[in-house]
């Protein structure tokens, strides 16, 4: 894998809560130089001049902790500021306590109100059980998910992991991707990932990975 094809993958990610319009402008900036696929942003950054580049923005972040309508409403307001992805946290209250029609419906209440952006679902694989991870998964799928993404990146439980990864991949359907996100910090991570069956990946330190195939 080359420099262009692997930045073609990469979601350049700025979600600090002390993230500023100019830092925000910071990263689209690098974003069109290193030539990623996308900026990743916090909903009350928007709306931005993203340069070409795609934008995505996070719903339900970082605890999944939202009431669906909530959920539902920040997804609308990113798509109607010009977001073309929204990756929303699931409800991992309802994933532990094992209402899995919970979690779908959650999922699905975001999918209706952002009917032509791609949705990622972080499941925040990290903090959920290998049978867990395969039920969030499924519901994901089963809601409309275009991803399903492995972590918000703020756990304390940590972030991706190829198990996780090639768990995913090996769950969901040939019509729903995997992104791999949280503590992926060099390039021999970010290709394990891809090798896991990873396509997107969300990086912050996206300069320094890139850097490292020259």
């Amino acid at each position: 894998m080359n420099r262009t094809e692997l930045a073609q993958m990469i979601d350049h990610t700025l979600l600090k809560p002390e993230a500023t319009p100019a830092d925000v402008e910071a990263l689209i900036a690098q974003g069109v130089k290193l030539g990623v696929y996308s900026v990743c942003v916090s909903p009350s950054l928007l709306p931005i001049d993203p340069q070409g580049l795609h934008v995505a923005v996070v719903c339900g972040f970082p605890s999944g902790a939202h009431a669906s309508t909530v959920k539902a409403a920040e997804a609308a307001y990113s798509a109607e500021l010009g977001a073309d992805e929204i990756d929303m946290v699931i409800n991992l209250g309802l994933a532990k306590s094992g209402d899995w029609a919970g979690v779908q419906a959650d999922i699905a209440a975001v999918r209706q109100a952002a009917k032509r952006q791609v949705l990622k679902v972080i499941i925040e694989s990290a903090a959920l059980t290998v049978e867990e991870i395969v039920l969030a998964c499924q519901a994901a799928e089963a809601a409309g998910a275009d991803f399903v993404k492995t972590s918000t990146g703020f756990h304390p439980a940590g972030g991706a992991t190829t198990q996780a990864v090639r768990l995913m991949k090996d769950t969901i359907g040939s019509n729903v991707q995997v992104k791999a996100s949280g503590g992926i910090r060099t390039l021999e991570t970010a290709l394990a990932m891809i090798e896991a069956g990873a396509t997107r990946l969300g990086l912050s330190g996206t300069q320094a990975i890139l850097d490292e195939l020259g």
